[in-house]
């Protein structure tokens, strides 16, 4: 059954600006154009390469994806999603709803503000020191959580995108919940030096209940997104980011950098 579509007010909305698009406000919008040429690859988790999904090019390494399947149990999961629905869902972008556990950020002009955050929920707390035990986590000290509700009836996704580095450090870890679903790297240039013009996307299946981290050039060099017709019931997943070297010991604003540590890692939080 679909978690009801609605704001603080109880009326259907969307949270869509720009050029992003949801059924809601598609119809007045109008649809967005794809891209002409299109290379599929689909992510091996054992061999770490992108495989070519018709056969007509050659597989080639894809580094900066950590999988980890069942990363919490089902009825983590069944806890984690009763906790979340508890509390208010925002609209937000392209048919998504949200919950944010962080600072308040200003990237355009490169401002932080504490504002009402209180700390990550506690149902994290676990979570994370579960992550930290992993050699590609270790040292993971996240300090903001998102959370995204994602449904079909929406038209739900997200566009492929970039996320900041000069705040967020280097992994984003994602926690998917409720459905299996597919997260497309993909690389606008494509890859000329394998004889790929035109754009080329790398399928990354995510199970249901598994983790995924993005790292180096996965995380800096391929933009990330979730296809609409990749999410065909209620997903829900969670995001943690760490901070850059900026705001750690010995960089520009450590300051800042422990003060927001200090509130995260409470796990006293509630949506700001």
């Amino acid at each position: 059954m679909m978690a009801p579509v609605s704001g603080r007010d109880g009326g259907s909305v969307c949270g869509c600006k720009g050029i992003r698009r949801c059924l809601i406000c598609e119809t007045c919008k109008g649809k967005t154009s794809e891209p002409e040429v299109v290379h599929h690859f689909l992510y091996d988790p054992e061999t770490k390469l992108a495989v070519c999904k018709d056969g007509e090019a050659e597989s080639f390494p894809f580094p900066g994806v950590f999988l980890w399947e069942n990363f919490i149990s089902e009825e983590e999961e069944t806890e984690l999603i009763g906790s979340m629905d508890q509390d208010v869902w925002n609209p937000s972008q392209s048919g998504r709803r949200k919950q944010d556990f962080g600072p308040k950020v200003n990237f355009k002009k490169r401002k932080v503000r504490v504002a009402n955050f209180n700390g990550l929920p506690a149902l994290s707390q676990k979570l994370v020191l579960r992550m930290q035990q992993q050699p590609n986590l270790e040292g993971f000290q996240p300090v903001e959580q998102c959370n995204l509700d994602y449904h079909p009836e929406r038209g739900s996704g997200i566009d492929p995108h970039l996320d900041d580095s000069w705040l967020w450090g280097e992994r984003l870890v994602t926690v998917n919940m409720l459905a299996d679903t597919v997260l497309t790297m993909s690389l606008e240039p494509g890859l000329p030096e394998r004889g790929l013009t035109g754009e080329v996307h790398v399928a990354v299946r995510l199970p249901r209940r598994c983790l995924v981290a993005v790292y180096g050039e996965a995380r800096h060099r391929w933009k990330h997104g979730i296809h609409r017709e990749d999410i065909q019931e209620r997903r829900v997943c969670s995001t943690y980011r760490e901070l850059s070297a900026e705001f750690l010991p010995a960089g520009q604003q450590a300051q800042l950098g422990a003060e927001l540590l200090d509130i995260a890692l409470t796990f006293k939080g509630t949506p700001v």
